[in-house]
């Protein structure tokens, strides 16, 4: 069974990171690395700490073990929300969802699986993208400004869609072996096996590790046949994510890179069970997080400081010595510009529930790594709303059924109610499952009332459009006002000049946008039927004669790009 979170911690030395100078004005922008260390993320889906690193040693991870030994091992690590369009949405922007119109989980493509449930499920739902602020781009781009190359394999799911500018590759093949000699690089390498999905019985399973009956259960859940083996099976999947683990380590020390590159593992959001997926507990939100530098710097001690998705992109960028936007809602806890806010977010992780595919929810929670406090909106909902997608694990129905016959343990009052309280607090050290609710505590008002204080001043910084509905009323007065029609981001204007540079005819190149929210992007091919990669416009270039042919695209993220182009010189 899972060991008490708190007693696990105990026996292990806590590392602190130090702060650095405060972040760079608004008014700048990134700046020019420091140095350029190498950065993989190992991204996997739908999967709660439950491995040997934080306790919980049901089935064996020896890469993971190895990983942590090596590395610095976070212990309160969060998602910005319990499903994973969202979540991303903040990883990739360091900006939280609520913020940025990203919340409502597909807010631009329906759920096949809803659709099929009820055709007319879509009927009041428009379909529409994220908006962050202007000065906001996905943090790849800078990477890439910087001369990093940056590949993604191959998960998105950003709620938006991306400027050409932020990846080199975003493919099923993309990888760092493809980048320039001696070109740094950023590459995510993304785990799907872990998926919610890889419990469906006519997915194809994991090799099987353990027996259904020896399955560790969760105390909220029932112990019947279809729990045992969603359970078993989530342990499966997570010994195949472990060997998957050890071929990207191998691949890199065969390569001689795992000495110069920064590896960072973690999940995108809880386990994909119900009561984790879709969930704000623990269960949901809480990430496994493990960075093993190439100095062995830190190797084998823990971090309990809290962080966040919306903090992991800062921190890239950070660890490339390039200065994060103090205005991103992000924080860098890594590199040289680590540091620490005075706000509301010191100490503290939020997330979000919404919109779940067709059915809403509007829960509203924060941690501070011990203690949870959460806000429904919502209160004649049960715990597990009628998601469709999840349906598909035959667990869920034995679920459902004790909304009928009541609970069989005090442990399962959450699954069995047909309505949920208005706040919920827990102590997850005392209650690491966060199954009993101490909102009338008496010894715990004091903490009760500062993390409502908390919850409150979040909402209200980040002008939470979760609260804007219906979601027709969002797009129009906030995402595309004020007819609720995507605009097209304005084309580039393109200047060149002819130049003569050692005997040859170059040309100089100057591109603008007007729309600074705009990215731009370019690329050059020595013929129309020739097309050259995408790269990220900084400023004016030149190109050689052969060159000619100009591909440029603008791209407001939430807008429609534009496409231009020239015969450099004319005709």
């Amino acid at each position: 069974m899972h060991r008490t979170r708190r007693a696990i911690l105990a026996s292990f030395v806590i590392a602190t990171i130090t702060a650095a100078p405060l972040l760079q004005a608004a008014d700048t922008g990134p700046q020019p690395p420091a140095s350029q260390p190498n950065v993989v993320w190992l991204s996997v889906e739908d999967m709660s700490p439950w491995l040997a690193a934080y306790g919980d040693e049901t089935v064996a991870t020896p890469h993971l073990n190895q990983l942590a030994a090596e590395g610095v091992v976070y212990d309160n690590a969060f998602a910005t929300s319990p499903v994973c369009a969202p979540a991303r949405s903040s990883l990739i922007t360091g900006m939280f969802c609520t913020r940025i119109g990203t919340m409502q989980m597909r807010n631009n493509s329906p759920s096949p699986a809803a659709v099929e449930k009820n055709p007319e499920a879509y009927r009041e739902i428009p379909g529409y993208e994220g908006l962050p602020p202007a000065f906001v781009r996905c943090f790849p781009e800078h990477l890439r400004a910087a001369g990093y190359y940056c590949t993604n394999n191959s998960k998105k799911d950003y709620q938006f869609k991306e400027p050409v500018t932020v990846w080199d590759e975003s493919s099923r093949n993309a990888h760092w072996k493809n980048r320039a000699d001696g070109q740094p690089f950023f590459a995510v390498f993304n785990h799907t096996g872990t998926h919610e999905s890889q419990t469906f019985p006519d997915t194809k399973p994991a090799p099987r590790v353990l027996a259904p009956e020896d399955a560790p259960l969760p105390p909220f859940y029932p112990d019947t046949p279809a729990v045992r083996e969603a359970v078993a099976r989530t342990y499966d999947n997570i010994v195949r994510m472990d060997n998957w683990v050890g071929k990207q380590m191998a691949e890199l020390k065969e390569a001689g890179l795992l000495e110069t590159t920064i590896v960072i593992f973690f999940s995108d959001h809880g386990v994909g069970l119900p009561r984790g997926k879709r969930s704000c507990f623990d269960t949901g939100t809480r990430v496994p997080l493990i960075v093993r530098y190439p100095d062995g710097r830190d190797a084998g001690t823990r971090e309990d400081r809290v962080v966040s998705f919306i903090d992991f992109g800062p921190s890239v960028l950070s660890l490339a010595g390039i200065q994060p936007d103090s205005r991103l809602d992000g924080t860098p806890f890594l590199g040289t510009f680590a540091t620490e806010r005075d706000d509301y977010r010191n100490g503290h992780a939020y997330a979000n529930a919404d919109r779940f595919d067709a059915v809403y929810d509007r829960a509203r929670t924060v941690s501070n790594g011990r203690y949870r406090y959460t806000r429904n909106f919502i209160t004649d909902l049960p715990y597990l709303i009628r998601n469709a997608y999840r349906e598909r694990i035959p667990m869920t129905f034995d679920l459902y059924a004790l909304e009928e016959t009541g609970p069989k343990t005090p442990a399962q009052w959450q699954m069995a109610a047909k309505s949920r309280p208005a706040e919920e607090f827990y102590d997850a050290e005392a209650d690491p499952w966060e199954v009993v609710n101490l909102i009338d505590a008496p010894e715990h008002q004091e903490q009760i009332a500062a993390m409502r204080k908390h919850l409150d001043a979040w909402i209200e910084a980040t002008g939470d459009l979760g609260f804007v509905l219906p979601e027709t009323t969002l797009v129009r007065q906030h995402i595309w006002p004020p007819e609720g029609v995507q605009p097209t981001t304005p084309t580039a204007e393109i200047s060149d000049t002819a130049v003569q540079k050692d005997g040859r005819t170059a040309f100089a190149v100057s591109l603008t946008c007007e729309d600074p929210a705009a990215s731009i992007g370019y690329r050059l091919s020595t013929s129309k039927n020739s097309k050259g990669p995408w790269q990220v416009y900084t400023g004016p270039f030149e190109t050689t004669g052969e060159q000619r042919f100009l591909e440029v695209q603008t791209h407001r993220i939430g807008h429609l790009p534009a496409t231009t182009g020239a015969l450099l010189g004319g005709e």
